[in-house]
């Protein structure tokens, strides 16, 4: 019956209903971000000195910031006194924020420039900005909103890791994105890292391959943005797509069949 009314219909307008539905609706790589074309020009990976350098403070980090004079020795008497008695330093824990321009309002000492250093920089930095004010200043600093976005390549599913460490590595992130799923394309991991003019770069690393392994202590920075690019599944999805379609198109004939018995 379907056959027959298919030859009186024919084959285009059901051919055409049927293309343009799919082309329409299709979802073949809608989840693969960031693509670029294949002369696209990625930046150049520095030597892996540079590249592999500890973390940085950066603009929008919160500062935990203590200071204590006589090289800690308060510190010291804070823990020494009856234990360890966390409520009491958590009292001399400030927090300050790193502003757009890279300068942190900090007591004393009014706005001073803290981004692009190191946790050690900046220290023996503001040790010796204190020296002023107190008797062998003894400073700590950490970080306390440290995050890399990672897309591991499974096609839409994505984490934020914290960076708890100060040299936490892109193998030491993906290991905390539980890794790569089966679609990932190890190939092609892409890393979005924002350059002093605050524009973002774009680095493409193969770990396909032991020859990879250079790349897996680079140190990631805060705000990074690590995509592994998943392989586009054709198959599974045009089935997707058109199982809808032939569902449509057989209930469809059907009732046509349907309603051109009761016709004759």
């Amino acid at each position: 019956m379907h056959v027959g009314l298919i030859k009186r219909v024919g084959w285009t307008p059901v051919l055409t209903i049927l293309l343009g539905s799919l082309f329409h609706g299709c979802t073949v790589n809608r989840d693969i971000m960031f693509k670029t074309p294949t002369d696209f020009q990625y930046d150049v990976v520095p030597d892996s000195a540079d590249f592999r350098q500890l973390f940085r403070i950066q603009r929008n980090d919160y500062l935990e910031f203590r200071l204590f004079a006589n090289d800690g020795f308060k510190l010291i008497d804070l823990v020494s006194e009856a234990g360890l008695d966390a409520r009491a330093v958590q009292r001399l824990t400030f927090k300050y924020l790193v502003e757009y321009d890279g300068l942190v309002k900090l007591p004393l000492l009014g706005r001073v420039k803290l981004a692009d250093m190191t946790i050690r920089e900046a220290e023996m930095f503001l040790e010796d900005k204190y020296s002023e004010y107190y008797n062998r200043p003894f400073v700590q600093l950490f970080v306390t909103n440290r995050r890399v976005v990672v897309f591991p390549g499974a096609g839409g599913d994505a984490q934020v890791v914290n960076l708890e460490n100060n040299n936490t590595t892109l193998l030491e992130v993906l290991a905390n994105a539980r890794g790569l799923p089966r679609r990932a394309n190890a190939s092609k991991v892409k890393l979005f890292r924002r350059g002093e003019d605050g524009h973002r770069q774009v680095f493409l690393f193969d770990l396909s391959d032991i020859d990879g392994l250079k790349y897996a202590d680079i140190v990631m920075q805060g705000d990074d943005i690590l995509y592994v690019q998943p392989n586009p599944e054709v198959a599974r999805e045009l089935l997707y797509d058109l199982t809808p379609l032939i569902t449509l198109l057989t209930t469809t004939l059907l009732v046509i069949g349907i309603a051109n018995s009761f016709s004759r």
